[in-house]
Order: C-alpha cells, then sequence, then structure tokens
C-alpha cells in the first residue's frame, strides 16, 4: 500500500494534531469538521444508493461520526446515527458535534447489550465511528457486540481513520476488529495498516486531507 516513512504511528498522529492546533492556531473543531466532511465525500464518491448507518463511540472518532451524518443528511441522504454509549458522556469537540446534530433535527439511537442484530437491517453502508487510533488493548464491552454485529452485516463499510480494533501502531487484531470494506484515513496511512496480518480488515485506504499544513506532515513524518 505505502511504505513506513509515509505512514503515522499512534503517537505521531496525536503530535500532528497537537500540534496543529497549538503551534499553527487550528482548532480541533476545524480538524474535525475537515475530517468529517471529506469523509463524507469520499462516501459520496463510492456511491450511495440506500440509508448510512453512522455508529458512534466516544471519543474523536464519535466527533467525526456526528460530522459525518450532518454532511450527508445536508444532501439528502438517509442517515441513521446509532451509538454503543450514551452520548451524555462525550467531551469537547466530539460534544459539539452530538450537539450539532441532535439540534439540527437529528436523531441518535442508543444500543444496549442484545440489541444490535436488529439494527443494519436495511442498511447499505455502516460507518465505523467506534474506536480511533488511541485504542490499546482487547476490545471491551459495549464495543464488542458492536463489531460483532457489524461483522455479521450485509452492508458495505467505511472505516474512520482504522478499522475499530485494530492496533495503529502493529496492525494487531485486539480480540475483534471491524472487518472494513473502505478505510478513510486521515493525514495519512497508519502504520499499523503496513502489516502483513492487517490487509484483511482495511479493505481499500483512502488518505482524507483535513488541512495540516504540508510543511508540519513533512517534519513528523521524517
Amino acid at each position: 500500500m505505502t511504505d513506513p516513512g509515509s505512514a503515522l504511528s499512534r503517537q505521531q498522529a496525536r503530535d500532528i494534531d497537537r500540534r496543529a492546533i497549538d503551534e499553527y492556531g487550528l482548532t480541533g473543531l476545524v480538524l474535525m469538521e475537515n475530517a468529517g466532511r471529506g469523509c463524507a465525500e469520499l462516501l459520496g464518491r463510492l456511491g450511495i444508493t440506500g440509508p448510512v448507518c453512522i455508529v458512534t463511540g466516544t471519543g474523536n472518532n464519535g466527533g467525526d461520526g456526528y460530522v459525518i451524518a450532518r454532511h450527508l443528511a445536508n444532501v439528502g441522504h438517509t442517515v441513521r446515527v446509532v451509538s454503543a454509549v450514551d452520548p451524555s458522556c462525550l467531551e469537547s469537540d466530539a460534544a459539539v458535534n452530538h450537539r450539532a446534530w441532535v439540534r439540527g433535527g437529528g436523531l441518535v439511537e442508543v444500543v444496549a447489550a442484545g440489541e444490535w442484530e436488529a439494527v443494519f437491517g436495511d442498511c447499505e453502508w455502516i460507518v465505523d465511528a467506534l474506536l480511533g487510533t488511541g485504542v490499546v488493548g482487547e476490545v471491551r464491552p459495549p464495543y464488542d457486540q458492536a463489531i460483532d454485529a457489524i461483522n455479521r452485516s450485509s452492508a458495505r463499510v467505511l472505516a474512520i481513520d482504522l478499522p475499530s480494533g485494530l492496533d495503529c501502531d502493529t496492525g494487531e487484531i485486539l480480540g475483534r476488529c471491524v472487518r472494513a470494506d473502505q478505510t478513510a484515513t486521515m493525514v495519512a496511512a497508519k502504520t499499523g495498516m503496513l502489516a502483513e496480518r492487517a490487509a484483511a480488515w482495511i479493505g481499500e485506504v483512502h488518505v482524507v486531507d483535513i488541512g495540516i499544513p504540508r510543511s508540519l506532515r513533512q517534519e513528523v513524518m521524517r
């Protein structure tokens, strides 16, 4: 797919976001908006003819999901947002984008344990916005059941940044992992995606530009 020198480790991905905010004056909200809009536009290019189900968790990955939902709904697609967690636990930029989605008339369905099987029946696409690059250790409830249900679905799957349950650095499967048809990864591929064992889980990889200055990207990755 690419060479290791053009991929980001977990720490590099954190550093590039932090420096874009602290040194370049970009805000986390701007980066999240760019990420979500870029993923929504990618999904449109891949082709949408039916309902899109966006599966959210906590953190920035879940926040990206709410941005994606807003942009898809804005252009007329049928969007369903389901969450593995109570959105009241969201913080910072993710909380802002959840609020924007809800105040704009969007609904969020919190799916309890044991209820995932009925969620994806009519979806053409599932967007995996459950877990991001920061996850370490084995996937735990409530995410395990969500991932299992995604993998049993016949819908096409777009993973955001990397499939939930794939270790960002090593490509190890953390107990269970979303099997994606497409992966939209921010700024650059992640080093774990280069591992041979990751190939069956990531599908086709698309790099999404979120507005990180080119000079910063080159400095962090050299």
